[in-house]
């Protein structure tokens, strides 16, 4: 997908406390940033949009998780019993 360049004002001196802290955990902020505006994506555009954009750009799903396979016998498939009763 093509990238673009999202600029934003923010105070000069919050901005360099962040980035020195951000540095201090090994952390850039372009990289939190990043995350936080996929996080709202995620969180804002619906499931089936998101879809279609990843099927334009040729993006494939991972496969879906393969189901838990059924117990083969009766003693595997019987939930334990503790001292309850």
């Amino acid at each position: 997908m093509k990238k673009i360049t999202i600029s934003i004002s923010f105070d000069e001196e919050k901005l360099s406390a962040l980035k020195l802290y951000l540095g201090q955990k090994e952390q850039s902020l372009e990289t939190e940033l990043t995350a936080a505006v996929e996080n709202l994506y995620l969180k804002t555009v619906p499931a089936n949009v998101r879809d279609f954009i990843d099927l334009r750009a040729g993006i494939e799903k991972p496969a879906e998780r393969k189901k838990k396979p059924k117990p083969t016998s009766a003693a595997e498939a019987a939930p334990e019993r503790g001292g309850d009763v």
